[in-house]
């Protein structure tokens, strides 16, 4: 059972960027968001920013900044764009500047990138209409990089989480998640990323990267985090509350504490020309 991819859905018939609805909730909690949501490894930051001509970047779907703040911290000046202006003005508090529009739509206003970058957020964009945009404001020899963490604990503590899920929300995202692989689920949203990026145009032919890496959870910490996944944020508050009491059940069973672990999918391209 993977931990719930929280925007991606695999049985839905429609692609993620037309379910804006879902993009537009996570902002209904974005302190909880920006504090529990996890960061991305140093190696992948080092990389993107190894690569690059300069060190002007572009946070596309920054949403509180997360990522952002990890370019800001390795040296480069980060522009966020992001679709939800409570995501935004928290971000905004955070000392980033974000401006508030869907990727597809935003105005560059003759700007342009060293990278543009997405975490955890491409797949709301709609994925030919994003990287000719991303093409558009990149530099020669700029980087195009989207990257999904995917996780999965230890297969005891998944087994168990999977049961809440299946018990509480036999009908739901969460559910059917987890009889899912992650790793499976984010390379397929890599394949469709990679494919736009080819129709696109542009881009050099596009590298696919995987970082793995471990994270220890308490069972408050990741009670405070399952909220923040799109399984759940438009799930009733008394489902909510029935599954966050049988996951921490589970997690207290499994001695108060797990460890998580990802792996980070990227894809990447360079902007020929």
């Amino acid at each position: 059972m993977p931990t719930l991819p929280p925007e991606r859905g695999p049985h839905r018939a429609r692609g993620s960027h037309e379910n804006r609805q879902v993009a537009e909730s996570f902002g209904a909690d974005a302190a909880r968001y920006d504090r529990a949501r996890p960061r991305y490894p140093a190696a992948l930051i080092d990389r993107i920013v190894s690569v690059v001509p300069g060190r002007q970047v572009l946070d596309v779907g920054c949403g509180t900044g997360i990522v952002a703040r990890q370019f800001a911290a390795a040296g480069c000046r980060v522009l966020g764009v992001d679709v939800d202006a409570r995501m935004a003005d928290l971000a905004r508090r955070r000392g980033l500047d974000v401006e508030v529009a869907a990727f597809e739509a935003w105005e560059p206003a003759g700007r342009a990138f060293d990278a543009v970058v997405s975490g955890q957020t491409w797949h709301w964009v709609d994925p030919v209409a994003g990287a000719a945009r991303a093409a558009q404001v990149l530099r020669p020899g700029g980087l195009l990089a989207l990257f999904w963490n995917a996780g999965r604990p230890a297969p005891a503590v998944a087994d168990a989480f999977a049961e809440v899920y299946r018990r509480v929300t036999p009908d739901t995202l969460a559910a059917r998640q987890s009889a899912t692989s992650a790793v499976d689920g984010y390379t397929a949203l890599c394949a469709k990323a990679a494919e736009g990026i080819g129709k696109a145009n542009g881009f050099a032919d596009p590298e696919h990267w995987r970082f793995d890496w471990e994270r220890p959870y308490t069972r408050d910490e990741w009670l405070d985090q399952l909220p923040t996944q799109g399984a759940f944020t438009r799930l009733p508050k008394p489902e909510l509350e029935e599954v966050l009491a049988g996951v921490g059940a589970a997690i207290d069973a499994a001695g108060g504490s797990f460890t998580m672990h990802y792996a980070t999918l990227a894809v990447a391209a360079k902007r020929t020309g």
